[in-house]
């Protein structure tokens, strides 16, 4: 080869070069999910479905289903919570549903946490999960109960672990994905009413 290939290119001086736009920051909105964010939630739910063991559904749940679920959650006045981005994009949503169905009092729940595959890692998991806590207290909740599928769950442990969820039990081989079986790992809070101030 020619001795010039092997020169380094030359750099232009600073004030030469094309100006750098900065990266946008990561910023983000919580609030309560409405009716027309249940087709991002579904698809965000669905990516888990598809590519991971974190859910043991064998299949996406339908809009009509995920309707069912909203309507659920809202008749029982307990929180259901999305976050987007300013441009109006569902980046994860978080809710609970009572840990028994039968139970009408909605003193124990279980948590459902879920992030778009592109925001994981930026702090909005533990955003997500301190105002849905928020939430869960101010409706009266007692117990939030967390079942992390035991496969790749270590973010979601140390997630709960960090808000004061305790590890209060395990069970495996209770579930069945990708020619594997599975486990699980239950977190239990124990939330204490808050206060109000006194007259």
């Amino acid at each position: 080869m020619l001795e010039e290939e092997y020169q380094p290119r030359r750099r232009l001086p600073r004030h030469l070069r094309p100006p750098v736009e900065p990266e946008a920051a990561f910023t983000w909105t919580i609030r309560a999910a409405r009716p027309t964010d249940l087709p991002d939630v579904r698809e965000i739910h669905a990516h888990y479905v598809r590519n991971s063991s974190v859910t043991f559904d064998g299949a996406a749940l339908s809009f009509a289903a995920w309707k069912r679920r909203y309507d659920d959650v809202r008749r029982r006045a307990l929180p259901f919570l999305v976050a987007e981005n300013p441009s109006g994009q569902i980046l994860g949503y978080a809710l609970v549903t009572p840990w028994n169905a039968r139970d009408r009092s909605n003193r124990t729940v279980e948590d459902s946490i879920y992030l778009g595959p592109a925001s994981g890692g930026k702090g909005l998991g533990r955003a997500l999960l301190t105002a849905l806590v928020e939430e869960c207290r101010s409706s009266g909740v007692r117990e939030v109960v967390a079942v992390i599928a035991d496969r790749s769950a270590e973010a979601s442990i140390r997630l709960h672990a960090r808000l004061g969820f305790v590890e209060t039990g395990r069970m495996a081989r209770v579930g069945y994905k990708y020619e594997r079986w599975l486990g699980t790992v239950t977190m239990q809070l124990r939330l204490r009413a808050t206060r109000r101030p006194s007259r």
